[in-house]
């Protein structure tokens, strides 16, 4: 395990690495497994700007043969044409039910409970058979970090605050919220690890502030999302008249907008820190990140 000292060192060096630590990753995994056992339905979140980015490779493994309905969270950031290619695509490659949703409006809460109380039918069925009285459906929201699994919580859970309490086997922090007669919902998400190898996915949950900014420098994170979208005509055109300029890099971005150090040089740490909140806030445009091969 590198040293703090050492991790400062490394991710000051021009090319950008995003490191995670083994033991945290082992310890995110043992809490999330005991949610999951738990349940019978599995809400999963993605960020709609990084669809197969925010996703788990291992997600299958991890959650055996419990359904699962996928949430593409954040769709006010992106564009709806494009929105509605990526739930048609993600539906066929998962199986899965696949929903957009924005937590600043959230009118899809019936729809969810449709859904999810479709997905836990044989379940309870199987429970049924077995002599046991119906009860309701048993879900937990997870996700990777900051794509807004709280956010979806707090939705479902606001016309009802009917806490009722711990199940048989559960421990006493671990309390459920009745959605409806019909669903009992985890009040506290699951957080997948970000156990991740490839690094292009990982400088995405950068760009959309899934990683701690602990982990990395804002400047070089600033200096890859340009990169990335430089290779878009589009969305290039669309970051180069939001700022004006004609070279899509944080020096030229820096000094159109008079960001400049007392030596009259750029100031691109600055720059970067509002290139990034400029994206992450919707305020440059809307964009999908992630290509579908």
């Amino acid at each position: 395990m590198l040293l703090l000292e050492e991790l400062e060192k490394k991710l000051k060096k021009d090319k950008l690495h995003i490191h995670w630590y083994p033991g945290h990753i082992a310890k995110a995994e043992r809490a999330l497994k005991e949610k999951l056992n738990l349940v019978d339905v599995v809400i999963e979140v993605l960020d709609a700007r990084i669809p197969i980015s925010s996703s788990y490779n291992d997600i299958k493994k991890l959650l055996g043969d419990k359904p699962r309905l996928l949430l593409l969270n954040k769709s006010d950031l992106v564009d709806k044409e494009e929105l509605k290619r990526w739930v048609k695509i993600l539906a066929e490659e998962t199986s899965c039910p696949v929903l957009s949703v924005d937590t600043k409006s959230f009118k899809c809460v019936p729809q969810i409970e449709k859904i999810v109380q479709k997905l836990s039918e044989p379940r309870i069925q199987a429970i049924m058979a077995k002599g046991l009285l119906r009860r309701p459906a048993r879900v937990v929201v997870v996700g990777l970090p900051n794509v807004g699994k709280s956010s979806i919580i707090n939705k479902l859970t606001k016309s009802s605050k009917t806490k009722v309490g711990a199940k048989a086997g559960v421990t006493r922090q671990q309390q459920w919220v009745r959605i409806n007669p019909n669903i009992d919902l985890l009040d506290t998400p699951g957080i997948i690890p970000m156990k991740q190898d490839d690094q292009m996915k990982a400088k995405k949950l950068a760009f959309v502030n899934s990683v701690s900014e602990n982990a990395y420098s804002v400047e070089l994170v600033a200096k890859e999302l340009l990169d990335l979208v430089s290779q878009n005509e589009k969305y290039a055109q669309i970051f180069k008249d939001y700022y004006g300029v004609e070279n899509l890099t944080v020096e030229d971005i820096a000094i159109k907008r008079n960001w400049l150090r007392n030596s009259a040089e750029p100031d691109t740490e600055r720059c970067a820190g509002y290139i990034m909140k400029d994206f992450r806030d919707g305020k440059i445009g809307k964009f999908i990140l992630d290509c579908y091969e």
